[in-house]
């Protein structure tokens, strides 16, 4: 089973990279914004808690989002593999993810981490706020303090794959085309 972490800073190209990786190599997408609103519309018992969290405008627990992700491994364990796409965002995650991945024999095969300069980042995010709505893409400020989070908080995880030896750098600056080529040697490097 592939099991692929696909990594790097907003705005560095994911979501779109993603796309061309679940279509290529037939893999489940679990990306945490989408579990959230899944649970929460259909009022689980996680989606319960984690409402709870969000209400009183706290982070939801590693505990809670590591429940909805082992549910989505769950529902899918005849699947060729998973991409997990913004997350883990900290190394407690990761090591969480990597102990709850072993209950069920399963492991990260690896991470493929998409590298782009600051400049670039809030280049494309501003692009994109034209067509996301999202107003955290619209506003600078926001937009440093999402970069400036991720710098502090969640580049870290990479060094956690890294001493794994489970770590590949893309350069994610280019044609969409031409980054999917590397990352798709890169995981095909992996299925072997």
């Amino acid at each position: 089973m592939l099991n692929i972490v696909l990594f790097g800073p907003p705005g560095a190209g994911k979501g779109t990279q993603s796309a061309k990786i679940i279509e290529s190599h037939s893999l489940i997408h679990i990306a945490t914004g989408d579990l959230f609103r899944k649970h929460i519309g259909e009022n689980t018992e996680l989606g319960k808690l984690a409402k709870s969290f969000m209400d009183a405008g706290n982070l939801v627990p590693d505990e809670v989002v590591i429940g909805m992700v082992e549910d989505k491994i769950q529902e899918n364990l005849d699947a060729n593999g998973f991409i997990f796409d913004g997350f883990p965002r900290t190394v407690n995650q990761a090591e969480a993810l990597d102990k709850m991945l072993e209950r069920h024999g399963l492991a990260i095969s690896g991470m493929v981490a998409l590298e782009v300069p600051e400049d670039e980042l809030k280049v494309r995010i501003k692009e994109r706020a034209k067509t996301s709505g999202r107003i955290d893409d619209q506003d600078d400020e926001k937009i440093n303090n999402r970069i400036q989070v991720y710098n502090r908080e969640t580049s870290p995880v990479a060094d956690y794959y890294r001493n794994q030896g489970k770590f590949t750098a893309i350069n994610g600056v280019g044609s969409i085309e031409s980054i999917y080529e590397e990352i798709n040697s890169a995981i095909t490097s992996l299925e072997v």
